[in-house]
């Protein structure tokens, strides 16, 4: 699964590549990114196709009581996500998670005692999108609104399968063609054939 990720890119260059303006730039900082901390990343919804927003990483659903809720859907399996009521009745509601690297472990003995972390990224280290569902929560408490995002998995690529060889599952990295389609609610393929750099940290 996906849960630690980074965005070293300035606002500029991301404003650049995915031909979208920042709404609040001021805000935004280059990060490594644990998801269990809930951080505010770059992403680009299906209703503001040229707006980078800050979206909270780990989704509350509308109906969701309990704050805690969010760290159980870092992540959504592609594959089920018609079958779970965290997200069968937003799958129209994508968004484009904006990354140039994540970071798998890859288990070098059969418990996962030992361990080595890898960065994964694009050969040329650019910029790239993951594909997402957002939602937007009423906070009870404050009475105020957040919007938040998963990330969705697939299984992992041959590549992939060697690095994160435990549970051998990837996040759906899009091509820059492909973006378009995912926000404006196209089908593409579930299967993930990227050529990826993987760099032992």
């Amino acid at each position: 699964m996906c849960f630690h990720s980074q965005q070293s890119k300035d606002a500029q260059t991301l404003e650049k590549r995915f031909k979208a303006k920042f709404v609040d730039a001021a805000q935004y900082q280059p990060s490594i990114y644990n998801g269990f901390a809930f951080p505010f990343t770059p992403v680009i919804t299906s209703l503001h196709f040229e707006e980078i927003q800050l979206f909270s990483w780990g989704l509350m659903p509308s109906w969701a009581k309990n704050i805690d809720f969010r760290k159980n859907t870092l992540n959504a399996k592609v594959e089920t996500i018609a079958e779970k009521p965290s997200f069968k009745n937003i799958q129209n509601q994508r968004c484009l998670v904006l990354l140039d690297a994540f970071f798998e472990w890859q288990w070098l003995d059969s418990l996962g005692k030992n361990k080595q972390k890898y960065c994964i990224e694009l050969p040329d280290a650019s910029p790239f999108a993951l594909a997402g569902l957002w939602s937007t929560w009423s906070n009870p408490l404050t009475d105020t609104l957040w919007n938040t995002y998963t990330i969705l998995t697939t299984d992992a690529n041959e590549q992939m399968s060697q690095i994160h060889n435990s549970k051998k599952r990837m996040p759906m990295i899009l091509t820059p063609e492909e973006e378009s389609i995912w926000l404006q609610n196209g089908k593409i393929s579930v299967e993930r054939n990227i050529e990826l750099k993987a760099t032992p940290v």
